[in-house]
């Protein structure tokens, strides 16, 4: 039993001294849109900034959870126009243009296959919590022009759930460049027949230590 107890030891010591903790930050730029059925899908250029972890259990496979502040949204035109109304000479014309700001506080969870010792593939799933929420909304009626921001914070869903895919490419010990690409699976908007849901396509530069 004694040498049992000493080979299970020596298997967690050597599992220990294996594995590799890195804690640093990451910066990013992203194009950020909506997707859905009736969807707007004007894309979006944001940021991110964040905390990153990575848990290396071995050269191949490591776990990277990340806490990251996230500004999202996207963007949508149209056009209404209403041939007639009783007692106004001539139609109505409506052009409208919404810039949307969703920002979250994300919180990914990859699992990264190294195919190199310094490129690796990234997958998992993501929960993102809503933290603002507004739309700036211009428009043309007739001949006047109108811009108003509104917030659509009560409207919008407190959570967000999604799953990423992207690569990391290891320029040295410390430093990383990162691409990646985040679909949501939610819609954004707790409104009846919205079906709106984040999309997010990121390139970020990050440090490990």
């Amino acid at each position: 039993m004694k040498k049992v107890f000493v080979l299970i030891a020596a298997a967690i010591v050597s599992m220990s001294a294996s594995a590799q903790v890195q804690f640093g930050g990451k910066v990013g730029f992203d194009l950020t849109h909506f997707w859905g059925e009736d969807a707007p899908h004007g894309v979006q250029p944001n940021y991110q900034v964040g905390l990153i972890m990575e848990y290396k259990f071995n050269p191949r496979f490591a776990i990277a959870p990340e806490v990251v502040f996230a500004s999202q949204g996207g963007k949508a035109t149209g056009t209404y126009e209403e041939e007639g109304i009783p007692g106004i000479t001539g139609g109505l014309s409506v052009k409208a243009k919404g810039t949307f700001h969703t920002n979250y506080i994300n919180v990914p969870v990859m699992l990264k296959c190294y195919a190199t010792p310094n490129f690796s593939i990234d997958f998992g799933p993501q929960v993102g919590f809503n933290v603002y929420s507004k739309v700036t909304a211009s428009g043309k009626v007739s001949s006047l022009e109108a811009k108003e921001t509104l917030d659509l914070k009560e409207a919008t869903k407190t959570v967000d759930f999604g799953v990423g895919l992207g690569a990391t490419y290891n320029l040295t010990d410390n430093a990383f460049v990162q691409a990646r690409y985040t679909l949501g699976l939610t819609n954004v908007f707790d409104v009846n027949e919205s079906h709106e849901k984040n999309g997010n396509a990121q390139i970020a530069f990050g440090m490990k230590f």
